[in-house]
């Protein structure tokens, strides 16, 4: 059986030319437009371009000071280890990179594994923390676009995976070693600050899990480093006259009594501009015009732990076992009969103790 293992990511420009920033921003505000309320579609594009025009003069100028984005290198990288990490393991799989906004489209990954002659394929979104618009948007995705291809593979969906042990020991030890290559020590002067991607309060409202499993990460890992205390914000993008996850994290920096801040960007399994511009150039003045200093711990995206973890989240399927022994269950977040979670039974118990 041919297995192909499409590796979804959100995708940013590689480069800050215009034409390009316009058409990922314009693809994100469409692929959205639900938390405006009711369209058009010729409205809703409309409405997106708008948004774009907006938003791109910011945007490049980020992607202009941090020298254009990594992310999609950064995917790139990582989906290339996992294809070795699965071969040293005795799988023959082939991977293939999906983004939601740039080239090459989850569509194209879908038809280049159709081409190759795939019979299994699975969806692995590298989203730490599932959310509608990442992890179950672009499983909705690749869904539709192996559908379009008129193809019956044998198909598998993972989606929630942030309190993997190994995940977790991989950021702990990630915040471990910024400590030390800082010289810090935790403590009343030195706080730690997670920073977590934010998201609409729309999406909240219709039952999404994100913020909880926010909490969820930020509370483990805290207890991981010996209950130093730590604070969470959210990175918002108030880009339209919505509600966003609270506190943002510039509030959170501005409102501590602290000589310096560790940041940890909690949402992240790349650098990209959310972290080299949002955080290292734009939080980071913030918080030394306060005369806070600021560090910030790197995101361990080719960490090879990391890349075990990824292969051991789709070991079951490509080997052919009950993913139940691994601590599957069906997916509690996206309705489909093939996405499976490692969040499913705490999230069926807590809504028991409801």
């Amino acid at each position: 059986m041919a297995t192909g293992i499409a590796v979804l990511n959100f995708g940013e420009p590689s480069e800050p030319a215009r034409d390009a920033v316009v058409d990922y921003l314009e693809r994100i505000f469409l692929a959205n437009m639900e938390i405006e309320g009711d369209t058009t579609p010729d409205a809703a594009r409309e409405r997106a371009h708008e948004l774009a025009e907006r938003r791109v003069p910011a945007l490049i100028e980020e992607y202009e000071a941090i020298g254009g984005s990594p992310l999609n290198a950064h995917a790139e990288k990582q989906a290339r280890l996992l294809e070795s990490e699965l071969a040293n393991r005795g799988y023959d799989v082939t991977t293939y990179n999906g983004f939601q906004f740039t080239e090459p489209f989850v569509e194209d990954a879908a038809a280049a594994a159709f081409d190759d002659g795939v019979s299994q394929l699975i969806g692995l979104p590298l989203y730490p923390l599932c959310g509608p618009s990442t992890t179950v948007q672009a499983l909705e995705d690749l869904s539709a676009a192996v559908d379009d291809q008129g193809w019956d593979p044998d198909y598998h969906e993972i989606t929630g995976w942030h309190t993997h042990s190994a995940y977790l020991r991989v950021r702990a030890d990630a915040i471990r070693d910024a400590l030390e290559r800082y010289g810090l020590e935790l403590g009343s002067d030195t706080r730690l600050v997670f920073s977590a991607h934010g998201t609409p309060k729309y999406y909240l409202e219709e039952g999404s899990r994100y913020a909880q499993y926010v909490e969820e990460y930020t509370e483990i890992i805290g207890r991981m480093l010996g209950s130093p205390g730590y604070e969470l914000g959210y990175q918002n993008h108030e880009n339209r006259d919505v509600e966003w996850t609270e506190p943002d994290v510039e509030s959170v920096v501005e409102d501590l009594d602290a000589e310096r801040i560790v940041v940890d960007p909690v949402s992240f399994m790349h650098e990209q501009s959310e972290t080299l511009s949002e955080l290292d150039i734009e939080l980071r003045e913030e918080a030394e015009a306060q005369g806070t200093e600021f560090f910030r711990v790197p995101v361990p995206y080719d960490d090879s732990r990391f890349i075990e973890l990824l292969a051991d989240l789709v070991e079951p399927f490509v080997a052919d076992f009950d993913p139940e022994y691994y601590g599957f269950q069906s997916c509690t977040c996206r309705d489909s009969p093939t996405a499976m979670c490692l969040n499913a039974r705490r999230n069926e118990s807590a809504a028991r103790d409801e």
